[in-house]
């Protein structure tokens, strides 16, 4: 069986791997073993560089080979031979560097007595590459005056370690630009002041609170391109005349959601509320509520002169269960998800989103753990300096940019470092490497039990929704990823 360097090389099926190096050379070296071969070899040297009109390292050349045996030995003085004839023969920049002629010159010095001193270990973390001359530069001897020192042009490692390849994937793939930044959230903000204004003018009776743009982008928490932004339109409810019921206890037995029922009503009878006429069976519904979003989003909302004020485009995406509007401008692109809110539903300050449920489930509001994750994060981080929030933009940066992988979202990724987040262990940035293969072999160990509760909720399991098929494949690439984790970016 041949090495994949010997195939590489030429070397055929069966062949010693260098032995092709002699064959082409085979009489020079049975002939560079005598004495007479030693004067022949030196004679054919000279013919030649009369023929090509060389002076100065011919000189040289045919003075070494004349007394190569006396310094070098016999078997010096052949290797010193074929090292001649490859100079004579090809031109240096085309040879192998493992083949060089003065590689071959340097394995023909003979051994001393005298112990090497060993390098030091930055001598291998740095490897030096070998100069070739130019490929304009004329093939033969040239005189001695008209030669020059050929620059050495600073190279970056070939070997670098695994904590280096994840920097330098941040660096190129996770960190976005902060011009960008700056770009979509002046964008978001003006598009929310014309809805705002919109909205107003539309349906004064309704009243809807300060429309907020927020998301990872405002958090520090986008990984790769801003590409996401959240446009929350808060519902402000009248205080008394409203109550949450948990999933759990109606009858769609949902964990993830809350219901918002309307109260008080032998003393404010139905109609006191403008939001009574959303009422489906005595709850607040969130369906009908998108419904009529949906309709003013993609029929009344004049986008193409909003666009043309803002210098961007934009237009709904019919297309979509959720409320989203594509923004297009001559640097980015990125999607705006209107969300409208229940603030202040609990007493921690969790977000209940009217989010498009299926089945029993579509008159429920869906919890959202957004701010109360993202607070948990940087207030572990504060406590430590630690870089729990920098490995959950790296997973993002890798989950986002794989076909398969990409069916990982944020809320998955965020539950991993949550997970990890509060184990006694170095979250420096020097353990950030370590800390990564960390969170793959938590997320394989999940896939493997297809379960991965949520931090704030146990009784949700985020993977829940996933079917076999999709478990086995993401299973699958990130077990991969352990034996080679350099695969992943």
């Amino acid at each position: 069986m041949t090495s994949p360097g010997s195939q590489h090389l030429g070397v055929k099926s069966g062949q010693r791997p260098g032995a092709f190096l002699y064959q082409p050379f085979s009489k020079a070296w049975k002939l560079a073993g005598s004495r007479e071969g030693l004067v022949t070899m030196a004679e054919f040297s000279q013919k030649q560089r009369k023929q090509h009109g060389g002076e100065g390292l011919g000189s040289v050349v045919d003075f070494l080979l004349a007394n190569a045996r006396l310094v070098l030995g016999v078997g010096g003085a052949a290797v010193l031979g074929i090292a001649t004839l490859a100079v004579k023969r090809s031109d240096w920049s085309s040879e192998p560097l493992l083949f060089h002629p003065s590689f071959l010159l340097c394995r023909a010095t003979p051994a001393t007595s005298h112990p090497k001193p060993q390098p030091s270990p930055a001598a291998f973390s740095q490897p030096k590459s070998p100069v070739s001359p130019s490929p304009s530069a004329p093939v033969g001897p040239t005189p001695t005056h008209s030669q020059t020192t050929p620059k050495l042009s600073s190279v970056a490692p070939l070997c670098l370690t695994f904590q280096e390849k994840l920097l330098a994937f941040e660096r190129n793939h996770v960190i976005v630009p902060e011009a960008h930044v700056t770009l979509v959230k002046q964008l978001a903000g003006d598009i929310g002041l014309e809805l705002q204004a919109y909205l107003r003018s539309k349906f004064s009776e309704l009243p809807f609170g300060v429309l907020v743009p927020s998301g990872p982008l405002y958090e520090g928490l986008q990984a790769g391109t801003a590409e996401h932004v959240r446009l929350l339109v808060p519902l402000e409810l009248e205080p008394g005349l409203w109550s949450l019921v948990p999933g759990m206890d109606t009858v769609a037995r949902e964990p993830r959601c809350w219901a918002v029922r309307r109260t008080q009503l032998e003393f404010h009878p139905r109609g006191c509320s403008p939001w009574d006429r959303f009422l489906v069976g005595g709850y607040l519904s969130p369906r009908v509520l998108l419904e009529l979003l949906r309709k003013a989003l993609s029929a009344s909302v004049n986008w193409p002169a909003i666009g043309s004020l803002l210098g961007c485009l934009i237009w709904p995406n019919v297309a979509s269960d959720e409320l989203l509007l594509k923004v297009h401008h001559e640097c980015l692109e990125f999607t705006l998800a209107v969300l409208m809110v229940v603030p202040g539903a609990s007493t921690d300050d969790r977000l209940l989103l009217a989010w498009p449920l299926e089945g029993l489930a579509s008159n429920l509001w869906l919890q959202d753990l957004y701010p109360v994750e993202t607070a948990r994060l940087r207030a572990l981080d504060d406590q430590d300096a630690g870089t729990r929030r920098r490995l959950l933009l790296l997973l993002c940066g890798v989950c986002r940019g794989h076909p398969v992988l990409v069916r990982l979202g944020w809320s998955h990724l965020t539950q991993v470092i949550l997970r990890l987040g509060e184990e006694e262990v170095a979250w420096t940035e020097e353990a950030l490497g370590e800390r990564f293969l960390q969170a793959l072999e938590f997320l394989v160990g999940s896939l493997e039990q297809a379960s991965l509760p949520c931090h704030f909720n146990p009784s949700v399991n985020l993977l829940g929704s996933f079917r076999e098929e999709e478990i086995d494949d993401i299973g699958y690439v990130l077990y991969s990823g352990l034996q080679v984790p350099e695969s992943l970016f």
